[in-house]
């Protein structure tokens, strides 16, 4: 019965049917309670979204898979002190906890949400170190600032590592098969290893696993028993406790199936031609039902043989008859529980096959044989499959080491360079949603929106459930100020998840360019409540609350979304902004260059850094973040046209005037630069053309405050500046 209600719950599980896991498991549980089956009724409300239910059954459990999912459930409710607390004893803290590279990766998050950095980080490079292929911890080093180079974590010198710990399985396969284990071995991996002289017993249980296949069921993952009476029993199921297995992401060899003895010898060998695609977890399958299955049929005809050597006085007709007696017995139980029809036909079949190949059997070198060639099968299978393997994981790390280096670069906000790593992989992964939606954030950051946009709609197009970094496509919607097709994503997202931060940010830019701050502002504090640590949204807020003029709130935004995120820059540059609105410019400097470390090719932080430096009277450093920002991005107008005010300020007149002339071409429509010209034309005493700059400047429709200062520059031209001096 535990045994039963054990396999369908894990069929529950894995087809998804949550509330009936549950059911069955709790039934289960209340009939063999054990630390066991609380941890798989613990892994069914953690699958059906109770975290809280979790939590409260397997608290003060101290088996290490119970820690293990009580720190799951902990995470889940932001418990991160009881987290810790449970992946690492308090009592001995250097003492290794279980599961190995996942639960250093769960220890970096608690520290990472913990604020303690150093020690984030610490663990991040230990799920690495164990498992080179977790590329979420990667994921995290890259988006913190301090992951190493792809070509280190993901090189050629990690390969062994990554082969050591995905064929670990098929090595363990291969002495279990060649060994006899102890009862408790039996019980871990589902097998039941029968005495050479107890042929009947052997028999017995090929008739169950026969019964099994042909039920339509799926195999039960509890030990399957025979009876030490009879091999008739009713009752030949033994309800044994589940397995402890601490390592939930492996699943357990398969039971000896020694009943398939109508294939060919070639059918037994494992195929040895090489896999173009590498998938570490079926090919170890493939690699332990291999062996498993020839080992069962090798040793089935071992048995045969070392039976019959004990009664030599028997002709060998006499043993086959008493071999066909020993299965009719079993046949006749099977069809009293639940084998019928076709199923008989099979087995009779497979039994005279059988007795055929027992009989077939005469000596002890041809036992010898029989062991040398199972020897040199599993030898091949493992050697050649080993090879493949190696060969996949080389392809996996090449592939691992491009997308990390290309994340890298991204992370570390060198948009060319991420695009130029990605711009080498294969055609099959470089249209995918994922690889678009990077290739689209590398254009945001670059300002260039047009090819932002055009990324983004492929990756839309390519996968279109995909929400992530469609935050940021809303964002350059915005910039473009494309209303129709803000508003289009915007419903689409919410028909794919409404529950989604990244709907609501899109919802809120939204609003936002149709100046309904204030729905703007729900929408972005929706996103916060959905996700607290979406960085974000928050930052979304502050912009909206900057606009509102409400800087107090602003600020509040964008502290809580750096306490998030402290590398979130545009949070840093928010706070600039604010500060330099209020004319407080020491701290305005502090917070641009701090948002200057962060993203150090950024002309818009340049810029305004620079704007910074100047309202300060430092003007030479002013110029020097100017310049720079021109170098970066040749194509924004704003460092150039400060540029030449810092020149004018520093008596570079005819500097600044072939930067305005420049300036003039590019963007004819801009009323500052024509003023700007005027007053050079005026300290250079070319009083005509001033007047002609200042004239278009009006013409152009400035601001009021413009106007002004434009209309008192047009009367100091009437009134030279040495009468006014006079005056």
């Amino acid at each position: 019965m535990e045994a039963l209600l054990v396999n369908y719950v894990e069929k529950s599980l894995e087809q998804y049917m949550r509330r009936n896991a549950v059911f069955l498991c709790e039934r289960l549980y209340a009939e063999f309670p054990s630390e066991v089956n609380l941890q798989l009724l613990a892994r069914c409300y953690l699958n059906n979204n109770q975290p809280h239910s979790a939590y409260y059954i397997l608290k003060g459990m101290q088996m290490a898979q119970s820690r293990y999912l009580f720190a799951i459930a902990c995470l889940e409710m932001d418990l991160f002190c009881e987290a810790e607390a449970a992946l690492l004893p308090v009592k001995d803290l250097c003492a290794e906890v279980p599961n190995g590279a996942a639960v250093q990766y769960l220890l970096g998050i608690i520290y990472r949400d913990t604020d303690r950095k150093n020690k984030s980080i610490e663990h991040f490079r230990k799920t690495l170190s164990i498992d080179p292929m977790f590329w979420a911890a990667y994921e995290q080093l890259c988006m913190l600032g301090e992951a190493e180079e792809a070509a280190v974590c993901f090189g050629d010198a990690t390969v062994p590592c990554v082969q050591e710990h995905y064929l670990g399985n098929a090595s363990s396969c291969l002495q279990i098969a060649d060994t006899d284990h102890s009862s408790d071995s039996s019980q871990r991996f589902g097998l039941e290893y029968l005495s050479r002289n107890d042929l009947k017993q052997r028999e017995g249980n090929n008739i169950r696993v026969m019964c099994e296949n042909n039920h339509g069921g799926p195999s039960l993952t509890g030990a399957v028993r025979l009876s030490k009476n009879s091999c008739c029993s009713t009752s030949f199921l033994s309800t044994p406790s589940p397995v402890p297995t601490q390592r939930s992401d492996v699943a357990p060899p398969p039971l000896v199936r020694n009943i398939h003895l109508r294939q060919s010898e070639d059918s037994l060998r494992p195929n040895t031609q090489a896999r173009g695609k590498f998938a570490c977890d079926n090919e170890s399958a493939q690699i332990r039902g291999s062996l498993f299955f020839d080992s069962g049929l090798r040793r089935s005809a071992r048995l045969a043989v070392g039976h019959r050597s004990l009664n030599t006085s028997q002709g060998s007709e006499n043993k086959a008859k008493s071999l066909h007696a020993s299965t009719k017995l079993s046949s006749e139980t099977c069809s009293s529980t639940f084998c019928q029809g076709k199923l008989m036909e099979t087995y009779e079949v497979a039994v005279s096959e059988f007795g055929a190949t027992s009989s077939s059997l005469s000596s002890t070198t041809d036992v010898k044989s029989i062991q040398h060639e199972i020897e040199n099968t599993k030898l091949s299978s493992f050697i050649s499959d080993s090879a493949t393997i190696k060969s996949g994981i080389s392809n996996t790390m090449k592939l691992l080491r491009t997308l990390g280096e290309g994340y890298r670069h991204l992370c570390m906000f060198r948009c060319k360079e991420a695009l130029n790593v990605y711009q080498k992989l294969s055609s099959k992964q470089y249209n995918t949603g994922w690889i678009l939606s990077q290739v689209g954030k590398a254009y945001f950051e670059l300002v260039d929106y047009l090819n932002a946009d055009y990324a983004f709609r492929l990756a839309r197009q390519i996968s279109p459930y995909n929400l992530e970094e469609m935050d940021v496509y809303s964002t350059v919607l915005y910039h473009l100020k494309q209303d129709m097709k803000l508003k289009y994503l915007a419903q689409e997202m919410i028909l794919v998840d409404r529950f989604a931060p990244q709907t609501w940010c899109a919802i809120g830019n939204c609003y936002s360019l149709q100046k309904d701050h204030e729905s703007a502002l729900k929408s972005f504090q929706r996103a916060v409540q959905l996700n607290s640590r979406f960085a974000y949204a928050h930052t979304l807020s502050g912009h909206e609350y900057v606009i509102m003029e409400d800087y107090g709130k602003g600020v509040e935004c964008y502290q809580t979304s750096l306490h998030v995120d402290a590398r979130h820059y545009n949070s840093w540059y928010g706070l600039g902004m604010i500060y330099l609105c209020q004319e407080k410019f020491e701290f305005a400097e502090h917070h641009f260059r701090q948002a200057y470390q962060i993203n150090p090719l950024s002309s818009v932080i340049m810029y305004y850094l620079g704007t910074t430096l100047e309202a300060l009277k430092r003007s030479e450093e002013a110029l020097e973040m100017m310049e720079k920002a021109i170098v970066i991005d040749n194509k924004n107008p704003l460092p150039k046209y400060s540029k030449a005010k810092l020149l004018v300020t520093l008596g570079k007149l005819n500097e600044a005037l072939e930067i305005l002339e420049e300036l003039k071409e590019c963007t004819p429509r801009e009323s500052c630069i024509y003023a700007l010209m005027g007053e050079i034309y005026k300290r250079n005493k070319k009083y005509d053309k001033a007047m002609l700059h200042f004239g278009i400047a009006l013409d152009l429709k400035p601001s009021i405050v413009d106007v002004a200062k434009i209309e008192a520059a047009i009367e100091k031209l009437i009134i030279p500046d040495e009468m006014e001096e006079s005056l």
